[in-house]
């Protein structure tokens, strides 16, 4: 390469280093500046809860009238989405009309469906409810996961999640988790969060959990609601997940906007696909002992 064309390349290199540098910087200060006002509000609680209330009610009723939401479809409707679903596709659908904004917060609420095949409830079971082991199956975005403490079906867990889109960031939380069941082939779990605290510095000497109310605001809330149902060639999987994040301030939109909004509907995406994989990975490995 010329002499010449070797020091425009390293002029372009030298703008461009410069450019990413002065947008870590921007991004930075905005982070620093969003932190103290993102604190969740008591009427940004109270609003959430009472989303909570009536979404659970209407669950229950889900749940009991037909367990699954594909069962409700009408007969064309659910032939297809059964077909769909059989040929490896994850469905995700949102809520109702959501992001719902709240005093200073958003609900997020998306509902997903995935086929397990050759598979049983109580396989899927035990792997869901692993919590020691998650990170085998659900890295990256759990880094962490134990049970902090059970009594039968009631547990209390602990998990360390990460996110990143545009920025990256790491969660410490923890769930009261319910397991139930209607009878040996459709059985569900219910899952609150009881704690969530985001951790600055993650990994590193200075890693520190940031005060209530000096938080970015990413995730406040997660509860998530499972549905497994035992069909004749496996297992259809479907969880609700709905969480409580801060409203997007403006001037933020295109830096926070992106993780807020598309974060949850990923994180079920991703949570879905990777419960399915699981049991195709085991399935490979028994393959290739036998």
């Amino acid at each position: 390469m010329p002499s010449g064309a070797m020091k425009g390349h390293s002029a372009c290199e030298a703008i461009m280093l410069s450019r990413r540098s002065s947008i870590f910087l921007v991004i930075t200060m905005l982070l620093a500046t969003s932190a103290g006002s993102a604190g969740q509000q008591p009427s940004t609680t109270e609003a959430f809860n009472r989303y909570i209330a009536e979404a659970e009610a209407r669950i229950v009723r889900e749940r009991n009238a037909s367990f699954l939401r594909l069962d409700a479809l009408p007969p064309r409707e659910r032939s297809d989405m059964v077909a769909r679903l059989r040929r490896g596709e994850v469905m995700i659908e949102k809520q109702g009309n959501t992001p719902d904004q709240i005093p200073a917060g958003l609900v997020h609420d998306w509902l997903g469906l995935v086929f397990i095949p050759k598979t049983t409830v109580a396989q899927v079971i035990a792997l869901v409810r692993a919590y020691d082991h998650l990170g085998r199956y659900y890295s990256p975005d759990v880094m962490q996961s134990r049970i902090v403490s059970a009594r039968g079906d009631e547990l209390h867990v602990f998990m360390r999640l990460k996110k990143q889109k545009v920025v990256t960031v790491v969660l410490d939380t923890e769930y009261d988790v319910h397991y139930g069941n209607l009878d040996a082939t459709h059985q569900y779990s219910i899952s609150r969060s009881t704690r969530v605290t985001e951790i600055e510095n993650p990994g590193e000497p200075t890693e520190h959990p940031l005060p209530a109310g000096h938080d970015h605001g990413y995730m406040w809330r997660l509860n998530t609601y499972w549905a497994f149902e035992q069909v004749d060639s496996g297992v259809f999987v479907q969880c609700e997940a709905i969480s409580l994040t801060r409203d997007i301030p403006a001037g933020l939109g295109w830096l926070i906007g992106p993780f807020v909004n598309s974060i949850p509907r990923e994180s079920l995406q991703f949570t879905l696909d990777a419960t399915r994989n699981a049991f195709a990975k085991q399935a490979l490995v028994t393959g290739k002992a036998n």
